[in-house]
């Protein structure tokens, strides 16, 4: 394994840190600001930075070279510590169009969308003169088994009818969000469970489209994209707007999923590390009983265990880019559940220790600790629960010894 990056990579690393370190983190609070003056649309600061990002050709890293035309020109493993970087802010990597939830929908688009749809939908996102949404949690069912969703796409003669109870939709809160890419059963008595849904694009101002609220992650509405419940009556649109075909909803999940949790966990180092930085800062300044923080023992041990814990997860995320650009996504499934279970929890532990040693400061809304510990958890959800990941993984190592 040959995890040294090319001179192309170690040059685009420095960028987008410069950028972040000068332009972004300078501007945290003015975003903030911004936002509460309107919860729901894209900050004006985060519009300039966005700007600024694309006309220094920093932009669109995450597709893969396979995607050709529409791609960042980069593989898993070259994105990987952008990724880690853009990780340091919640909202960095929107600036340089790398973030969640337009990420996956844009390779879903990119690698099952046809020519209409990638005119339609895809170059504005790509752009990023649009935003996106990915319609698939339900709150009546368990939803990390994805064949209980219950959201029905019926046809009726050129068009697709769709009724449905989603939650925790993010980004369809966000007033530029256009489209949703919406899974439900269109064949609900199929034999085979996964051949039941299939995945369609639901434009988010269509008739029927009710955005309920934004939903909450510890008392965090993570505005401007936000975490919407969203109820769809009796939704019409083309039967043009399925993806890929009747059936195929599944298949499309799967391969829209893999590299969406590594995104996830590469970001996770990225906010791990941060969270170090500022352990070892505040260790230093900070005076108790006569001395800094810094002299403790225990305070020592909380760097150093931290440390080795992100140099981990740093190493195995790396390992599973390679595997997915090397093998694919399909091979590399083992060691992507491998650091989907890791790299959340290891960001836990790392931001929890901060908080610790920031004391009051750590839990207040003065630091960025408490919001990150708060996006850090749900990841532990996202994408799939641990205990999904792990009951899988679990299989199929057992299995390979049989």
């Amino acid at each position: 394994m040959d995890f040294e990056y090319s001179p192309k990579v170690q040059e685009l690393v420095l960028q987008v840190r410069q950028f972040i370190d000068t332009e972004i983190i300078p501007n945290e609070e003015t975003c903030y600001k911004q936002l509460a003056e309107n919860r729901w649309r894209t900050p004006p600061i985060l519009e300039q930075l966005k700007a600024k990002a694309k006309a220094q050709g920093l932009w669109n890293f995450f597709l893969p070279v396979s995607y050709g035309e529409y791609s960042g020109g980069l593989t898993n493993l070259e994105y990987a510590p952008l990724a880690e970087e853009m990780g340091r802010v919640h909202w960095a990597s929107e600036v340089f169009n790398c973030s969640a939830p337009d990420t996956g929908n844009m390779e879903v688009l990119a690698k099952y969308g046809n020519e209409e749809q990638k005119k339609q939908w895809l170059e504005p996102l790509l752009e990023g003169t649009i935003r996106s949404a990915f319609a698939m949690t339900e709150p009546k069912v368990a939803s990390s088994d994805a064949t209980n969703i219950e959201t029905s796409i019926v046809r009726d003669g050129d068009d697709y009818v769709i009724n449905g109870h989603k939650f925790y939709i993010s980004g369809a809160c966000r007033e530029e969000c256009e489209i949703l890419i919406v899974m439900g059963k269109s064949d609900a008595d199929n034999p085979n469970r996964y051949l039941q849904q299939s995945m369609i694009l639901v434009p988010t101002h269509t008739p029927g489209v009710d955005i309920v609220r934004p939903m909450t992650v510890f008392g965090y509405d993570d505005a401007p994209e936000g975490h919407a419940e969203v109820i769809f009556d009796n939704v019409r649109v083309p039967a043009t707007n399925m993806l890929l075909g009747e059936g195929r909803g599944f298949e499309i999940a799967q391969g829209r999923l893999g590299p969406g949790r590594i995104h996830h966990c590469m970001r996770s180092v990225g906010a791990a590390q941060r969270a170090l930085e500022m352990m070892c800062e505040r260790a230093n300044s900070r005076v108790a009983f006569g001395q800094p923080l810094s002299k403790n023992q225990s305070v020592r041990e909380d760097i150093a265990l931290s440390a080795c814990q992100i140099e981990q997860a740093r190493l195995l995320t790396l390992k599973a880019a390679q595997k997915m650009d090397t093998e694919g996504n399909k091979a590399a499934k083992d060691i992507i559940a491998m650091i989907k279970i890791v790299a959340p929890n290891m960001a836990l532990d790392v931001i929890d220790r901060t908080i610790q040693i920031y004391g009051g400061a750590g839990v207040s809304q003065d630091t960025v600790l408490a919001h990150m510990f708060a996006v850090q958890r749900i990841l532990r959800l996202a994408d799939g629960p641990d205990q999904v990941h792990m009951m899988q993984l679990g299989r199929n190592l057992a299995k390979s010894y049989e």
